[in-house]
């Protein structure tokens, strides 16, 4: 497991390209059959991916954790990506499909991934953070998300948000998770962009062809810096960083959030003017 410690805004001005990358971007995520995983100081997220081919894989605290088990303290969300798989947690099995969702819930000792077909691996992409009480576990489809279109043809923006773990759907402790749907012809997501003071996220991006790309806009609004991004890689998102990105063709990306603020639209916004 890969820890990150916080930074400061005004360090990270200080930044190149090669320090942003090493600092804020989960450059693999999937390896066959392994776990990858990242652990950030911000929030004390936890987020990376499981792809299980020809064994199943399970899921231990390790010593970053100082615990007997991984989500002792914890709460988690997965979100396949992948071809049909299985979670079983504490001897109970749950199916995923294709961008199917599950909100584990604090207190879940034995977690193992499975895939069901090692032709069509599953790919279960995983967020966990700290959690105050036991809630239940939910599996929640992609079917059965809260979607909110928003954007246009004309600002090259439109798009499908699928909140997946949200307060409307389902209940959990602080984490928040979804997935942003662009459509053919669009290529941008979060513009006019914004922050958000009271919690952090997480970018993940995927569903990309080979040579698409991905410039994942961050940093204080008013000096910017970008990531370039290919398919199945995640950026790490502060409160005080705006999290935009471009593409040179459409794709889709998963955001994961934790904080003290689950309310969706507790953004600060940032007009076109004062991005730089």
């Amino acid at each position: 497991m890969k820890v990150l410690y916080a930074h400061h805004p005004e360090d990270f001005k200080k930044y190149g390209t090669e320090k942003i990358r090493e600092e804020f971007m989960m450059e693999t995520v999937f390896s066959p059959d392994q776990v990858e995983l990242t652990y950030s100081h911000v929030d004390r997220i936890i987020y990376g991916g499981a792809m299980p081919v020809g064994q199943a894989l399970t899921l231990d605290a390790g010593k970053e954790l100082a615990a007997e088990y991984f989500l002792e303290r914890r709460e988690m969300g997965v979100i396949n990506i992948g071809g049909p798989g299985r979670i079983t947690l504490d001897q109970e099995v749950y199916t995923l499909g294709t961008k199917d969702g599950i909100y584990i819930g604090r207190g879940t000792k034995d977690i193992s991934f499975e895939s069901e077909d090692a032709a069509n691996p599953a790919k279960f992409y995983i967020n966990s953070c700290p959690a105050h009480k036991k809630l239940p576990t939910v599996k929640v489809g992609l079917d059965q998300a809260i979607k909110r279109p928003l954007g246009q043809d004309s600002s090259m923006n439109k798009r499908t948000i699928h909140q997946l773990i949200h307060p409307d759907v389902l209940e959990s402790c602080q984490l928040s998770m979804g997935v942003t749907v662009l459509e053919e012809g669009s290529g941008w997501n979060t513009m006019p962009s914004h922050t958000h003071e009271r919690r952090m996220e997480v970018y993940f991006y995927f569903d990309m062809e080979e040579d698409t790309r991905v410039f994942h806009l961050m940093g204080q609004p008013d000096e910017t810096r970008h990531i370039v991004v290919k398919n199945e890689q995640a950026v790490l998102s502060p409160s005080w960083s705006i999290h935009s990105g471009a593409g040179t063709s459409n794709y889709t990306f998963i955001w994961g959030m934790c904080g003290e603020n689950q309310d969706f639209d507790d953004m600060d916004h940032v007009p076109m003017k004062d991005l730089r």
